[in-house]
């Protein structure tokens, strides 16, 4: 026979048996479908890192600020042109629409600007009269550009894709118009000499600073392990799915032994069946990748908004709402479904070159693994947590967490069916019914044929345990980091240093205390940080978070004698009270304490204000923290405001801050618990899959039970009871995985990324919960079995009498 005629008749099988088809289809959808969407998500996320670093072309090049405060004069622009130094204005700031959306407005200008991003785009997209001139042109993202079809006063809109969304492009003059910012900008970009060389600044303009690019952290580097997070749920739940396609071609395999003696009997060569099987296992490959492609990009487009506004508050990364997506990204999706079928089908492939000629069909034994199959399990089993073991104490670096815990997870998901056999075999050796005694060995006789969809029911359970444990530890802690953080009940900002003397006059006579907050950028053992300089006061002794200190470490402090530096410094350079910290300027100074910051992964260091003022060089002291009575605190903001014009940007109370933070908290696991909640359900359709297909097969098993007694309902009851009965034990065996990886998560993961390791909390209420929903899971995988077998005519019992067994 050729290769078309067998593979029709291979394919015949799958029309037999369209459950099987069906589930097999589901799991290589679903699969691809969750792991392209987060790399859909990915892609597009590291997109718009790229498209904003390119931005004006600004990612490379220095820029010049102003020393104190947040405006440049635009004559300085001339000044320093005819100084030989070549710079570009930029003015940047927001505005907000009548019906509240606020915008980020970048202006430039045309002429000056390097070539590339914005500007580039500006230059080649428009008019240029019509760019500068009142009301000008403004290029925006294409969900802007339809967002704002019907809002007023703004210039002409031109679409660009390549900015993010809510950001508008636009000629300086008119920028300054719109944000109200006339004669004023906010930086110079500096841009190559062509030739000579500029006066320096100090004489020139003193009252500016050059900011080199590398002071700036990537959004790259900042995300990775945002990303990373994601890259590793896409993976569980493609691991997951592919536990349904695994367990489908190995069933079919041994439905099919018979049919593979036959074709061969005919005269079908053992390379001809093999690309046979193959192209099968493509052809559906490809359909479920289709499928899945499809999916997971409808999936990406709904989850991304929260992806992008957790981006968005979590380290200032503007991401665009819409995806766009190279068709290298779709190739991949086909790609990773096609690679997937291969691992799942490769065992069913290997025993079919190993096969004997007149091998019988063995669908019963292919779910009860031998002895050698089950050594070799374990010893898989010891051998990954071992490895997670190694890791766990020698591994280094954010890959080294996530491949312990896969280790961890994998190691767990192989040892389940060893300690849950063990568990059922101990129970029917208790039991002393004949109806209790079948029904435990009965459950431990069908073990072995829902041991992958079990498995993937643990790693989904586990996972959500985990992850659960995991950011209600982080929020409980962040919350109470807020609390300690934020004691002041308003915080102020003055850029203008004119405007400063009078403000924090007017503060001291109407507050109880004003605590000036002095801040600089700098190296810190190599790498971009921050310098704090606080006025001593009661509150920071009473309400800041020492995670560790030295004796008399406040007094040390505000006398100038140490300093005290973030968690995320101590970990990274093996800093703590004793050593000594590196600054700017003059000797290193010895470290009174460490401090919890959940607030930036950056370096950062405190110390007094007399120290900071000795060894910084440019110091911004435009921000004040002001304690008074909260019930006095909303009224002395609006004096602000009305008095000295101050932007409710400028004036923060402490509750708004609280609430947006917390507010950007709860956005940033959106995308986490949605992954978790579809992996949950990619576990639950793999236990359906699972029962279906024994389903026909435990018939021989089921009938002399029927013909002693039991009715075909108490039948299905029993059935039902056994698919709860494992689903608990799935939960009772999870919670000690998900709290081993909630540990890793806090203790590892986190620490690695961050900088901050974060107290473990436990919280047996979620665990109730989820506990319920597993159990819910498994009763809704397990009725339509229930049912059909309740509903088995009893002439089909009875045929199981009629043949040879």
């Amino acid at each position: 026979m050729s290769f078309a005629p067998t593979l029709r008749a291979l394919l015949s099988h799958w029309m037999r048996n369209r459950v099987q088809f069906v589930g097999l289809l589901v799991g290589l959808t679903l699969a691809t479908a969750l792991w392209t969407a987060v790399q859909a998500i990915n892609a597009q996320a590291r997109l718009s890192y790229g498209n904003a670093a390119a931005a004006l072309a600004q990612s490379s090049l220095p820029r010049l600020v102003a020393a104190e405060g947040r405006w440049i004069d635009e004559a300085m622009f001339a000044h320093l042109r005819r100084n030989g130094w070549a710079v570009s204005p930029v003015v940047e700031g927001s505005f907000t629409t009548k019906g509240g959306l606020r915008l980020a407005i970048t202006g430039v200008d045309l002429v000056s600007a390097p070539s590339g991003g914005g500007a580039q785009n500006a230059q080649d997209g428009a008019n240029l009269l019509a760019f500068i001139e009142p009301p000008g042109q403004a290029l925006a993202a294409p969900a802007t550009v339809a967002a704002l079809r019907d809002v007023a006063g703004l210039p002409h809109l031109i679409v660009d894709p390549a900015l993010p969304e809510n950001r508008l492009v636009m000629d300086i003059g008119v920028a300054q118009s719109l944000i109200g910012a006339q004669g004023h900008i906010s930086h110079l970009v500096v841009m190559p000499q062509a030739s000579g060389s500029p006066a320096p600044l100090a004489e020139i303009a003193p009252q500016l600073r050059l900011v080199a690019p590398q002071d700036d952290v990537g959004l790259a580097q900042l995300t990775d392990s945002f990303h990373l997070n994601l890259t590793a749920f896409g993976l569980l739940s493609f691991a997951v799915g592919l536990f349904i396609v695994h367990a489908a071609v190995g069933l079919a395999f041994e439905q099919r032994r018979v049919m593979f003696r036959t074709l061969r009997a005919l005269g079908v060569s053992l390379d001809v069946l093999t690309a046979a099987l193959a192209s099968e296992l493509a052809v559906f490959a490809v359909a479920g990748g289709a499928f899945g492609v499809a999916l997971g990009y409808a999936l990406a487009g709904f989850l991304l908004p929260d992806v992008a506004a957790t981006l968005r508050g979590l380290y200032g990364a503007d991401v665009a709402g819409g995806l766009q997506l190279p068709a290298l990204w779709w190739a991949g999706g086909l790609g990773i479904a096609l690679a997937g079928t291969a691992v799942a089908g490769a065992q069913s492939l290997y025993r079919l070159r190993r096969m004997p000629l007149l091998a019988p069909a063995r669908p019963r034994a292919w779910a009860r693994p031998g002895k050698a199959a089950l050594l070799r399990q374990f010893a898989l089993c010891c051998g990954l947590a071992l490895g997670a073991l190694a890791l766990a104490i020698w591994g280094r670096g954010l890959i080294s967490g996530f491949s312990l815990i896969g280790a961890m997870m994998m190691s767990a998901a192989l040892a389940m069916p060893l300690v849950m056999g063990g568990l059922l075999r101990w129970a029917s050796g208790r039991a002393r019914r004949a109806l209790a005694q079948w029904f435990w060995s009965d459950t431990a006789h069908q073990l072995p044929g829902l041991s992958l969809a079990l498995m993937a029911l643990l790693l989904a359970v586990s996972a959500n345990i985990g992850v659960a444990t995991m950011v209600g530890s982080f929020r409980s802690a962040f919350q109470g980091f807020l609390d300690q953080r934020l004691a002041p009940e308003l915080y102020i900002s003055v850029p203008e240093a004119t405007r400063r003397a009078e403000v924090e006059e007017f503060l001291i006579q109407r507050a109880e205390a004003v605590l000036p907050i002095w801040r600089a950028d700098v190296g810190l053992e190599g790498q971009p940080g921050r310098l704090y300089g606080f006025r001593d006061h009661p509150t920071y002794r009473e309400s800041w978070p020492l995670i560790a200190s030295g004796p008399d470490a406040w007094a040390r402090v505000v006398r100038g004698d140490a300093v005290l530096i973030n968690e995320q410094l101590a970990r990274r350079m093996d800093l703590w009270p004793g050593d000594s910290l590196r600054l700017p300027a003059g000797p290193p100074v010895p470290i009174a304490g460490v401090y919890s910051d959940y607030g930036s992964p950056r370096p950062q260091a405190m110390m007094s204000l007399q120290l900071i003022g000795a060894r910084a060089a440019q110091i911004d002291k435009s921000s004040f923290a002001v304690r008074i009575d909260p019930n006095r605190a909303d009224t002395l903001a609006r004096d602000l405001v009305s008095r000295f014009g101050l932007t409710d940007d400028e004036v923060i109370d402490q509750a708004g801050l609280k609430a947006f933070s917390l507010g950007v908290f709860d956005r940033t696991f959106t995308i986490t618990a949605a992954l978790n909640g579809l992996t949950l359900g990619v576990a639950g359709i793999a236990v359906l899959t699972g029962l279906l297909t024994l389903a026909r097969m435990r018939l021989p098993q089921l009938a002399p039970v029927w013909a002693l007694g039991l009715t075909r309902a108490q039948l299905g009851r029993l059935e039902l009871g056994r698919a709860l009965l494992l689903a608990v034990l799935v939960f009772v065996l999870a919670l000690p995985v998900g709290l081993c990886l909630a540990w890793i998560l806090l203790a590892v993961v986190n620490v690695e990324a961050f900088g901050w390791r974060i107290p473990m909390r436990l919280f047996p209420w979620d665990w109730a919960g989820l506990a319920a929903t597993t159990v819910l899971a498994a009763a809704a995988a397990a009725a339509w079995p229930a049912w059909r077998l309740a509903h088995t005519p009893p002439a089909d019992l009875l045929k199981v009498f009629g043949h040879e067994r």
